[in-house]
Protein backbone atom coordinates (compact mmCIF):
# COMPACT_ATOMS: atom_id res chain seq x y z
CA UNK A 1 0.00 0.00 0.00
CA UNK A 2 1.39 3.40 -1.02
CA UNK A 3 2.46 5.67 1.88
CA UNK A 4 0.57 8.95 1.66
CA UNK A 5 2.23 10.57 4.70
CA UNK A 6 3.85 13.42 2.75
CA UNK A 7 0.60 14.26 0.95
CA UNK A 8 -1.31 14.18 4.24
CA UNK A 9 1.20 16.54 5.85
CA UNK A 10 0.85 19.02 2.97
CA UNK A 11 -2.96 18.87 3.21
CA UNK A 12 -2.78 19.41 6.98
CA UNK A 13 -0.48 22.44 6.64
CA UNK A 14 -2.72 23.89 3.93
CA UNK A 15 -5.72 23.57 6.27
CA UNK A 16 -3.81 25.20 9.14
CA UNK A 17 -2.92 28.13 6.90
CA UNK A 18 -6.28 28.60 5.16
CA UNK A 19 -8.72 27.81 7.97
CA UNK A 20 -6.77 28.56 11.14
CA UNK A 21 -4.70 31.47 9.86
CA UNK A 22 -1.49 29.89 11.20
CA UNK A 23 1.59 32.06 10.82
CA UNK A 24 4.51 30.98 8.63
CA UNK A 25 6.69 30.25 11.67
CA UNK A 26 3.94 28.05 13.11
CA UNK A 27 3.56 26.12 9.87
CA UNK A 28 7.33 25.58 9.64
CA UNK A 29 7.38 24.30 13.24
CA UNK A 30 4.58 21.83 12.48
CA UNK A 31 6.43 20.65 9.37
CA UNK A 32 9.67 20.10 11.31
CA UNK A 33 7.86 18.21 14.07
CA UNK A 34 6.00 15.96 11.64
CA UNK A 35 9.07 15.35 9.47
CA UNK A 36 11.08 14.36 12.54
CA UNK A 37 8.31 12.01 13.72
CA UNK A 38 8.14 10.50 10.23
CA UNK A 39 11.89 9.80 10.29
CA UNK A 40 11.64 8.06 13.66
CA UNK A 41 8.67 5.99 12.54
CA UNK A 42 10.43 4.94 9.33
CA UNK A 43 13.35 3.67 11.40
CA UNK A 44 10.83 1.49 13.28
CA UNK A 45 9.27 0.19 10.07
CA UNK A 46 6.14 2.35 10.39
CA UNK A 47 4.78 5.44 8.65
CA UNK A 48 3.24 8.69 9.80
CA UNK A 49 -0.04 8.09 7.95
CA UNK A 50 -0.61 4.63 9.45
CA UNK A 51 1.11 4.94 12.84
CA UNK A 52 -0.40 3.13 15.83
CA UNK A 53 -0.60 4.36 19.41
CA UNK A 54 2.48 2.27 20.28
CA UNK A 55 4.30 3.88 17.36
CA UNK A 56 3.47 7.33 18.73
CA UNK A 57 4.76 6.29 22.15
CA UNK A 58 7.97 5.22 20.42
CA UNK A 59 8.30 8.69 18.89
CA UNK A 60 7.94 10.33 22.31
CA UNK A 61 10.34 7.80 23.84
CA UNK A 62 12.89 8.62 21.13
CA UNK A 63 12.63 12.33 21.96
CA UNK A 64 13.29 11.57 25.62
CA UNK A 65 16.30 9.42 24.69
CA UNK A 66 17.69 12.31 22.66
CA UNK A 67 17.48 14.59 25.70
CA UNK A 68 14.37 16.60 24.79
CA UNK A 69 12.71 18.11 27.84
CA UNK A 70 9.19 17.02 28.90
CA UNK A 71 7.91 20.39 27.65
CA UNK A 72 9.43 19.81 24.19
CA UNK A 73 8.06 16.27 24.11
CA UNK A 74 4.59 17.57 24.99
CA UNK A 75 4.80 20.17 22.23
CA UNK A 76 5.70 17.48 19.67
CA UNK A 77 2.82 15.31 20.86
CA UNK A 78 0.49 18.29 20.53
CA UNK A 79 1.53 18.71 16.88
CA UNK A 80 0.83 15.02 16.27
CA UNK A 81 -2.57 15.30 17.95
CA UNK A 82 -3.50 18.18 15.65
CA UNK A 83 -2.34 16.19 12.61
CA UNK A 84 -4.29 13.02 13.44
CA UNK A 85 -7.35 15.02 14.46
CA UNK A 86 -7.28 16.50 10.94
CA UNK A 87 -6.89 13.07 9.31
CA UNK A 88 -9.82 11.70 11.31
CA UNK A 89 -12.03 14.71 10.48
CA UNK A 90 -11.21 14.34 6.77
CA UNK A 91 -12.04 10.64 6.81
CA UNK A 92 -8.43 9.71 6.05
CA UNK A 93 -8.20 7.64 9.24
CA UNK A 94 -10.87 5.88 11.26
CA UNK A 95 -9.05 6.47 14.54
CA UNK A 96 -6.73 8.89 16.33
CA UNK A 97 -3.65 7.03 17.60
CA UNK A 98 -2.72 9.88 19.93
CA UNK A 99 -6.01 9.69 21.83
CA UNK A 100 -4.72 7.17 24.38
CA UNK A 101 -1.16 8.48 24.55
CA UNK A 102 -0.44 10.32 27.80
CA UNK A 103 1.25 13.68 27.57
CA UNK A 104 4.74 13.82 29.14
CA UNK A 105 4.63 15.41 32.56
CA UNK A 106 6.23 18.80 32.53
CA UNK A 107 7.00 21.24 35.27
CA UNK A 108 5.39 24.56 34.61
CA UNK A 109 7.72 27.16 36.03
CA UNK A 110 6.32 30.36 37.43
CA UNK A 111 6.96 33.39 35.24
CA UNK A 112 9.59 35.90 36.27
CA UNK A 113 7.83 39.04 37.43
CA UNK A 114 9.01 42.58 38.08
CA UNK A 115 7.53 44.35 41.07
CA UNK A 116 5.51 47.54 40.68
CA UNK A 117 8.50 49.38 42.16
CA UNK A 118 10.81 47.85 39.52
CA UNK A 119 8.55 48.94 36.67
CA UNK A 120 8.27 52.41 38.21
CA UNK A 121 12.07 52.63 38.23
CA UNK A 122 12.19 51.61 34.56
CA UNK A 123 9.63 54.24 33.58
CA UNK A 124 11.42 56.93 35.61
CA UNK A 125 14.74 56.02 33.98
CA UNK A 126 13.16 56.28 30.54
CA UNK A 127 12.04 59.83 31.39
CA UNK A 128 15.49 60.75 32.73
CA UNK A 129 17.17 59.37 29.62
CA UNK A 130 15.12 61.70 27.40
CA UNK A 131 16.11 64.74 29.50
CA UNK A 132 19.78 63.72 29.36
CA UNK A 133 19.94 62.97 25.61
CA UNK A 134 23.10 64.39 24.05
CA UNK A 135 21.67 65.10 20.59
CA UNK A 136 18.44 65.06 18.60
CA UNK A 137 18.90 61.52 17.28
CA UNK A 138 19.44 60.14 20.76
CA UNK A 139 16.46 62.08 22.06
CA UNK A 140 14.27 60.64 19.28
CA UNK A 141 15.37 57.09 20.04
CA UNK A 142 14.66 57.59 23.74
CA UNK A 143 11.22 59.11 23.11
CA UNK A 144 10.46 56.03 21.01
CA UNK A 145 11.65 53.73 23.77
CA UNK A 146 9.49 55.45 26.37
CA UNK A 147 6.44 55.02 24.12
CA UNK A 148 7.23 51.33 23.61
CA UNK A 149 7.76 50.76 27.32
CA UNK A 150 4.57 52.57 28.35
CA UNK A 151 2.53 50.69 25.74
CA UNK A 152 3.94 47.30 26.71
CA UNK A 153 3.29 47.69 30.43
CA UNK A 154 -0.11 49.31 29.87
CA UNK A 155 -1.42 46.63 27.49
CA UNK A 156 0.56 43.41 28.07
CA UNK A 157 1.07 42.96 24.34
CA UNK A 158 3.42 40.38 22.93
CA UNK A 159 6.60 42.10 21.77
CA UNK A 160 5.93 41.04 18.16
CA UNK A 161 2.52 42.71 18.36
CA UNK A 162 4.06 45.84 19.87
CA UNK A 163 6.83 46.54 17.36
CA UNK A 164 4.55 45.72 14.42
CA UNK A 165 1.68 48.01 15.41
CA UNK A 166 0.18 49.65 12.31
CA UNK A 167 -0.05 53.43 12.27
CA UNK A 168 -3.85 53.42 12.31
CA UNK A 169 -4.22 51.25 15.38
CA UNK A 170 -6.12 53.56 17.70
CA UNK A 171 -9.88 53.15 18.16
CA UNK A 172 -12.70 54.86 20.04
CA UNK A 173 -11.06 58.29 19.95
CA UNK A 174 -7.70 56.91 21.01
CA UNK A 175 -8.98 55.20 24.17
CA UNK A 176 -8.26 51.71 22.81
CA UNK A 177 -5.69 49.89 20.73
CA UNK A 178 -6.84 47.28 18.21
CA UNK A 179 -4.23 44.52 18.37
CA UNK A 180 -3.90 41.76 15.80
CA UNK A 181 -2.56 38.71 17.63
CA UNK A 182 -1.90 35.05 16.92
CA UNK A 183 -3.98 33.58 14.14
CA UNK A 184 -4.78 37.15 12.99
CA UNK A 185 -7.33 37.43 15.80
CA UNK A 186 -8.09 40.99 16.85
CA UNK A 187 -8.67 42.21 20.38
CA UNK A 188 -9.29 45.63 21.90
CA UNK A 189 -7.07 46.80 24.74
CA UNK A 190 -7.70 50.01 26.69
CA UNK A 191 -5.03 52.71 26.67
CA UNK A 192 -3.84 54.31 29.91
CA UNK A 193 -3.32 58.06 29.97
CA UNK A 194 0.47 57.80 30.44
CA UNK A 195 0.72 55.38 27.54
CA UNK A 196 -1.35 57.62 25.29
CA UNK A 197 0.72 60.67 26.30
CA UNK A 198 3.97 58.82 25.55
CA UNK A 199 2.61 57.64 22.19
CA UNK A 200 1.44 61.15 21.29
CA UNK A 201 4.91 62.51 22.12
CA UNK A 202 6.50 59.91 19.85
CA UNK A 203 4.11 60.60 16.95
CA UNK A 204 4.74 64.35 17.31
CA UNK A 205 8.50 63.79 17.36
CA UNK A 206 8.61 61.55 14.28
CA UNK A 207 6.29 63.69 12.16
CA UNK A 208 4.78 62.14 9.03
CA UNK A 209 7.31 59.30 8.79
CA UNK A 210 5.15 56.84 10.72
CA UNK A 211 2.03 57.53 8.69
CA UNK A 212 3.94 57.21 5.41
CA UNK A 213 5.49 53.90 6.49
CA UNK A 214 2.24 52.47 7.80
CA UNK A 215 3.80 51.53 11.15
CA UNK A 216 3.84 53.28 14.51
CA UNK A 217 7.50 52.35 14.95
CA UNK A 218 9.02 52.42 11.45
CA UNK A 219 12.55 51.28 10.72
CA UNK A 220 14.73 50.51 7.72
CA UNK A 221 14.29 46.76 8.10
CA UNK A 222 12.87 44.08 5.82
CA UNK A 223 9.61 44.22 7.78
CA UNK A 224 9.48 48.01 7.69
CA UNK A 225 9.19 48.32 11.46
CA UNK A 226 11.41 48.15 14.53
CA UNK A 227 12.72 44.67 15.32
CA UNK A 228 12.06 42.82 18.57
CA UNK A 229 15.79 42.48 19.10
CA UNK A 230 16.43 46.23 19.02
CA UNK A 231 13.73 46.92 21.58
CA UNK A 232 14.88 44.06 23.82
CA UNK A 233 18.45 45.40 23.74
CA UNK A 234 17.33 48.93 24.59
CA UNK A 235 15.19 47.58 27.44
CA UNK A 236 18.17 45.81 29.00
CA UNK A 237 20.30 48.94 28.68
CA UNK A 238 17.68 51.07 30.44
CA UNK A 239 17.22 48.39 33.12
CA UNK A 240 20.95 48.46 33.84
CA UNK A 241 20.91 52.27 34.15
CA UNK A 242 17.93 51.97 36.50
CA UNK A 243 19.93 49.64 38.76
CA UNK A 244 17.96 46.50 37.84
CA UNK A 245 19.60 43.20 36.83
CA UNK A 246 19.34 43.40 33.04
CA UNK A 247 19.40 39.59 32.71
CA UNK A 248 16.05 39.48 34.53
CA UNK A 249 14.35 42.10 32.36
CA UNK A 250 12.87 41.37 28.94
CA UNK A 251 9.75 42.31 26.95
CA UNK A 252 8.12 39.02 27.97
CA UNK A 253 8.86 39.66 31.65
CA UNK A 254 7.03 43.00 31.31
CA UNK A 255 4.06 41.15 29.80
CA UNK A 256 4.11 38.90 32.87
CA UNK A 257 4.27 41.97 35.10
CA UNK A 258 1.22 43.46 33.39
CA UNK A 259 -0.84 40.32 34.05
CA UNK A 260 0.41 39.72 37.59
CA UNK A 261 -0.07 43.32 38.70
CA UNK A 262 -3.62 43.36 37.32
CA UNK A 263 -4.53 40.16 39.16
CA UNK A 264 -2.90 41.33 42.37
CA UNK A 265 -4.96 44.51 42.10
CA UNK A 266 -8.23 42.59 41.86
CA UNK A 267 -8.72 42.02 38.13
CA UNK A 268 -10.79 39.06 36.94
CA UNK A 269 -8.81 36.16 35.44
CA UNK A 270 -11.09 36.03 32.39
CA UNK A 271 -10.55 39.73 31.72
CA UNK A 272 -6.79 39.26 31.90
CA UNK A 273 -7.12 36.32 29.52
CA UNK A 274 -8.86 38.58 27.00
CA UNK A 275 -6.30 41.36 27.39
CA UNK A 276 -3.38 38.99 26.89
CA UNK A 277 -4.99 37.36 23.86
CA UNK A 278 -4.86 33.84 25.33
CA UNK A 279 -7.21 31.41 23.58
CA UNK A 280 -7.30 29.04 26.54
CA UNK A 281 -7.86 30.11 30.16
CA UNK A 282 -5.39 27.42 31.27
CA UNK A 283 -2.58 29.49 29.74
CA UNK A 284 -3.56 32.45 31.91
CA UNK A 285 -3.85 30.36 35.05
CA UNK A 286 -0.07 30.30 35.42
CA UNK A 287 -0.45 33.75 36.98
CA UNK A 288 -2.81 32.65 39.72
CA UNK A 289 0.05 32.22 42.19
CA UNK A 290 -0.11 35.98 42.73
CA UNK A 291 -3.70 35.63 43.93
CA UNK A 292 -2.95 33.48 46.98
CA UNK A 293 -2.43 36.26 49.51
CA UNK A 294 -5.24 38.42 48.12
CA UNK A 295 -7.71 35.52 48.26
CA UNK A 296 -6.67 34.66 51.80
CA UNK A 297 -7.20 38.28 52.77
CA UNK A 298 -10.62 38.37 51.11
CA UNK A 299 -11.76 35.29 53.02
CA UNK A 300 -10.35 36.61 56.29
CA UNK A 301 -12.03 39.99 55.90
CA UNK A 302 -15.37 39.03 54.39
CA UNK A 303 -16.33 35.44 55.23
CA UNK A 304 -18.77 35.48 58.19
CA UNK A 305 -17.13 32.49 59.88
CA UNK A 306 -13.52 33.60 59.37
CA UNK A 307 -13.62 36.11 62.22
CA UNK A 308 -15.99 34.14 64.46
CA UNK A 309 -14.96 30.47 64.63
CA UNK A 310 -17.43 29.82 67.45
CA UNK A 311 -20.31 30.37 64.98
CA UNK A 312 -19.46 27.02 63.39
CA UNK A 313 -20.80 25.11 66.42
Amino acid sequence: MRDLSAAHVEAFLEMMSAERGAALNTLEAYRRDLDDASSVLSAHGASLARASSDNIRSVIGDLAARGFSPASQARRLSALRQFYKFLHAEGLREDDPTGVVESPRKRRSLPKVLSVEDVTRLLAQAETDIAEARNDNEALQRIRFRALLELLYATGMRVSELVGLPYRVLAEGGRFLVIRGKGSKERMVPMSRPARAALDAWIAAIGDVAEESGFLFPASSNDGHLSRQVFARELKEVAARAGLPSASVSPHVLRHAFASHLLAGGADLRAVQELLGHTDISTTQIYTHVLDERLKQLVTEHHPLAKHPKNRD
